[in-house]
């Protein structure tokens, strides 16, 4: 093996950031934050929680609605066309 090629490894704790669990391993940083983890993910957990940042879904919604409503329209002159 060649020497001076590796990188250095660390005793290193990992930190989920939703759930707050650490757990010890050993990596090539010291300190290593997660967004999430086995304890918190809704794969893992089986619970399904929907976040809402600062309205998201809603405004998601808004524009379903008004693309539907063009959508709508759009196929209403189509048919008023037609006849």
């Amino acid at each position: 093996m060649k020497q001076g090629i590796h990188p250095k490894t660390y005793a290193t704790v990992y930190t989920c950031t939703s759930c707050n669990t650490q757990w010890p391993s050993i990596a090539t940083k010291e300190n290593l934050r997660l967004d999430v983890c086995s304890k918190c993910h809704p794969f893992y957990t089986g619970e399904q929680r929907i976040l809402d940042t600062a309205g998201q879904v809603d405004r998601f919604m808004k524009r379903l609605k008004v693309s539907q409503d063009v959508q709508a329209a759009a196929a209403s002159r189509v048919d008023v066309k037609k006849k």
